[in-house]
């Protein structure tokens, strides 16, 4: 049997080829080498989102006057230079957060604690290298349950020269809208939801498609770089019709690939998956989000093609990120609890504020995004080690996220496997984990819940880098 490596080349009939370069006619595939700045625009645009063909009014990024109605995928290589300009084609402030890539403070995309507002016509310009391959995605990070929640996502690919090059790659941004009927949104939220585990949408899409169906090469092994770009939906991910090993989680392979039986996955998470694919042509495949007593197909793929007969036994582990080994014995420890609050009026703010405060973090509700922020939940010394010793006291789930740096889970009550390094956690109810990290990128850098109602009402904190 032919071994998965770099001499695997993309395969597949020339039908499959709209399927493997995703995007809705837009990825935004830059050569790095350019000085020129990729332009990013947030701007409003139409889609057909619902199932009686009615158009929707929603946000999207368009790359270099490309505007598209489904998410915009941008490439870049690991440890070389890239650079875009954001231009605010919306009506009200936004900013970019590059979401998982530990890059410089400055760059980040939060207003006020590391960058202004982008004010409507104007721009700002972004430039970093990142330094780890993986699947990640960026949103707005201003006024963001309502601009996310109206589409203003994308996902990025960070290449390693080093990959195996497998038969298809396919990546999937998975997302609720809340629509009526007409194709009309909704209110953004609820209160009595957000207080609770959140508000969720009425129409389920992957890429902005309702259950959409791919040509994938038969017998192929098929790489499926799958983010949740949700405001508020856990998944759990399971495959129908075919074997699939887990590769990644939020952008950091697995020592060895995991075969996939279920995998919980909250709003900010990523997983790659290898997905072998039937042997037989016309055999279908389905992705299927699993949670709850409502089981649903989130797209499906179809083989095509003569077999390539691979083995998932031929699918290789990946190559590490260069995450800092934390120093156990000298980390100093940092209580944080998450828990709800008294409710009370929160603090307006010009990036948007619901309304409310539902949710703390050691018993501090976020303010809101405002020029005088509470002081930092920890202050940590550049280069030292950490131990964060975290606990949901609540009966709901909530994804936390931390921007800038990456941990290590050394301990989680309630998963029955512990992830690689990563930047989100999703811990369950009344779940205790300790999570170890080396401070080694300067900065304020946020950690929230990635339910957004949460994050926006009060379940937002940050540590200062010094």
């Amino acid at each position: 049997m032919t071994r998965l490596d770099r001499r695997v080349l993309l395969k597949g009939s020339a039908a499959l080829a709209g399927a493997f370069a995703l995007g809705g006619g837009l990825a935004a595939t830059r050569s790095l080498a350019q000085p020129t700045p990729l332009q990013l625009k947030a701007a409003p645009a139409k889609a057909q989102l619902g199932p009686d063909g009615a158009m929707s009014d929603i946000l999207t990024y368009s790359a270099d006057g490309i505007v598209a109605d489904a998410p915009a995928i941008i490439r870049m290589q690991r440890g070389q230079p890239f650079a875009a300009r954001l231009i605010n084609g919306l009506s009200e402030p936004t900013t970019v957060h590059w979401h998982g890539l530990r890059i410089p403070n400055a760059m980040d995309g939060v207003p006020e604690l590391t960058q202004p507002y982008v004010y409507p016509g104007d721009g700002f310009d972004y430039a970093f290298t990142p330094p780890d391959a993986g699947t990640f995605w960026y949103h707005p990070h201003c006024n963001t349950l309502s601009q996310m929640g109206h589409g203003l996502a994308g996902m990025i690919i960070v290449e390693d020269p080093a990959d195996p090059v497998f038969d298809a790659e396919l990546p999937l941004l998975l997302r609720d809208w809340r629509l009526g009927k007409d194709g009309a949104f909704l209110s953004d939220f609820k209160p009595r939801d957000a207080a609770k585990g959140g508000t969720y949408g009425t129409v389920r899409t992957a890429n902005w498609k309702r259950e959409p169906s791919y040509a994938l090469p038969a017998g192929g092994l098929v790489r499926l770089r799958i983010a949740t770009v949700d405001v508020t939906r856990l998944y759990t991910l399971g495959i129908e019709g075919a074997e699939a090993v887990i590769v990644a989680l939020d952008s950091n392979p697995l020592p060895l690939p995991v075969a996939l039986d279920r995998l919980d996955l909250g709003p900010g998470q990523r997983v790659d998956l290898v997905l072998r694919m039937p042997d037989s042509e016309g055999t279908t495949v389905a992705l299927k989000n699993l949670r709850g007593s409502s089981p649903f197909t989130i797209a499906s793929f179809t083989a095509t093609g003569a077999s390539l007969k691979r083995s998932i036994s031929d699918v290789p582990a990946l190559a590490p990120n260069p995450i800092a080994m934390p120093d156990l014995s000298a980390a100093t420890r940092i209580p944080l609890l998450l828990s709800a609050t008294a409710e009370h009026a929160a603090t307006p703010s010009i990036c948007g504020s619901l309304g409310y405060t539902f949710w703390a973090i050691n018993r501090i509700p976020w303010p809101g995004d405002t020029p005088d922020p509470i002081a930092p939940t920890a202050e940590l010394t550049l280069g030292k080690s950490y131990i964060l010793e975290i606990t949901n006291r609540t009966p709901h789930a909530h994804p936390i996220h931390l921007h800038g740096l990456s941990f290590h889970v050394l301990s989680a009550s309630k998963h029955e496997r512990l992830p690689p390094p990563t930047d989100t956690i999703l811990l369950q109810p009344d779940e205790q984990a300790e999570l170890a990290l080396v401070a080694d990128n300067p900065g304020d850098w946020v950690f929230h819940c990635h339910i957004i109602e949460h994050q926006k009402t009060g379940m937002t904190g940050y540590f200062r880098v010094t």
